[in-house]
């Protein structure tokens, strides 16, 4: 009873964010304090992400497809705005170890100008070329037809988006987990509140179909962007942007973006992997499409918390790092890597099992379950091993060495995964099956080749 009791204080320690600073004490303290707001982030994250192509299903396939193709070329969006967010994380959490808050804020900064300039050089091509866009994606005309306003909703309103990772990523190497749960939660719930009602219409709201989940997820996100800038203003934990903070500073941004380009690398290297992939299947109908999305987005309810536990290892190291203790660094990311492995594994066998349930929640349609339930199937079963890889990148890019990850995503993707999908799918005939089957050939790759790296130790002595 008296441990229940010290678990539940705890996790209402977590929960307010009270404690910032993790370079003493006990690790497995610190790996909860930071990972139980990252995961509930991300697990808001991933509901909406369900709820959101739970909405679009009951409109139509081509919605649905729509929502596939567009969220494969938005990948470059989340690349840009993930891999930028991981030097910030990085460069924050070793100036919040060296005890120089006024620079962590300075960072906080620039950090908002470089995201608003990227959202406008992507925003404005996506507008543009939206129709082109779904086209080359492999869109069937009455897709592109009924689908083109929702792409360029998304990529008009991407702003919000990349403001949403990049601030977020200032609240986490400060250590103040809870403060980007709190955006994320109120972003998505208000995503999730809205998305029925402009895709279904209610009142004096017309309904949009699958244009209307584009309105709700820009607007919710403009609220968190909102949200966000108070926190900024108001403090949090040492951080606090002031007036002497908000000058432009080159030296500040030349470095954010030095110290980005591998992380950027990484995920464009990903994410351009998984837009060809989306590619491939799409020779195979709208219906493959559709089930890959399904099963894409259900997957992703999974990895998204898994990924709130593999940035608790990012601060830590950052922070350990910044402290000039890289032996407690390193203790954190295998101890982390040991609990994200047991989620995983826990997960890929409630997968396995459960798939024509948990897929029977979103479609019945003959034509796309079966997709949708073979490729939650043979995706998971690579699980344990995306779970170490994921805590271990992370740990690399919280140390500022964001080069060494996209070498891994380089190798595991384009020289596993991508011939692989093309000689399973397509020159061997097994078609979607084969495509899918190409991503467990990817995962071990990945979580292998991720250990091997990081137990060579460079990254302790990378400067940030």
């Amino acid at each position: 009873m008296n441990t229940l009791r010290k678990m539940w204080s705890l996790f209402g320690v977590a929960v307010r964010g009270s404690e910032t600073e993790f370079t003493t004490g006990s690790i497995r303290k610190a790996i909860f304090l930071l990972a139980v707001p990252m995961i509930l982030e991300m697990f808001m994250e991933s509901l909406f992400a369900l709820v959101d192509i739970f909405y679009v299903s009951k409109v139509s396939v081509n919605a649905m497809a729509t929502v596939g193709l567009t969220e494969a070329v938005l990948m470059i969006v989340y690349s840009v705005a993930i891999g930028f967010s991981l030097g910030v994380t990085a460069m924050v959490a070793r100036r919040v170890g060296e005890r120089k808050p006024e620079q962590a804020s300075r960072v906080a900064t620039q950090t908002l100008y470089v995201g608003i300039a990227l959202a406008l050089i992507i925003g404005i091509p996506g507008v543009v070329f939206a129709p082109d866009m779904l086209r080359l994606m492999g869109g069937e005309e009455g897709l592109v037809q009924e689908g083109q306003d929702y792409t360029r909703i998304i990529f008009g309103g991407n702003v919000t988006v990349m403001l949403l990772f990049l601030l977020n990523a200032v609240f986490r190497g400060a250590g103040s987990a809870a403060a980007a749960m709190r955006v994320l939660w109120l972003a998505n719930g208000l995503n999730i509140v809205l998305d029925p009602i402009f895709i279904f219409g209610l009142g004096p709201i017309p309904a949009m179909g699958v244009t209307g989940a584009a309105v709700a997820t820009t607007i919710g996100r403009g609220v968190g962007v909102i949200f966000q800038l108070y926190i900024l203003l108001k403090g949090v934990g040492i951080l606090k942007v002031v007036r002497r903070s908000w000058p432009l500073d080159f030296g500040i941004i030349a470095r954010l973006l030095n110290l980005s380009v591998g992380g950027i690398g990484q995920f464009l290297v990903s994410s351009a992997s998984w837009l060809f992939l989306v590619r491939i299947i799409s020779e195979f109908g709208s219906e493959a499409v559709a089930g890959y999305t399904i099963a894409f987005r259900v997957i992703v309810f999974t990895i998204l918390p898994s990924w709130g536990l593999s940035n608790a290892a990012a601060t830590l190291v950052g922070q350990g790092l910044g402290s000039g203790d890289p032996d407690r660094a390193e203790k954190s990311v295998w101890l982390t890597a040991r609990y994200n492995a047991y989620f995983m594994a826990t997960v890929s066998v409630l997968f396995f099992v459960l798939a024509s349930p948990i897929i029977g929640l979103f479609t019945d349609d003959p034509l796309v379950k079966p997709d949708a339930m073979l490729g939650l199937r043979i995706i998971c079963i690579s699980y344990i091993f995306w779970g170490f890889g994921m805590v271990i990148g992370q740990a690399f890019n919280g140390a500022g060495d964001t080069r060494t990850p996209t070498f891994i995503n380089f190798v595991s993707s384009w020289m596993f995964e991508l011939p692989c999908a093309w000689f399973f799918g397509v020159t061997l005939g097994f078609g979607v099956p084969g495509v899918f089957s190409a991503v467990i050939v990817s995962g071990f790759v990945y979580g292998g080749l991720s250990i091997l790296l990081f137990r060579r130790g460079k990254w302790k002595k990378v400067t940030v």
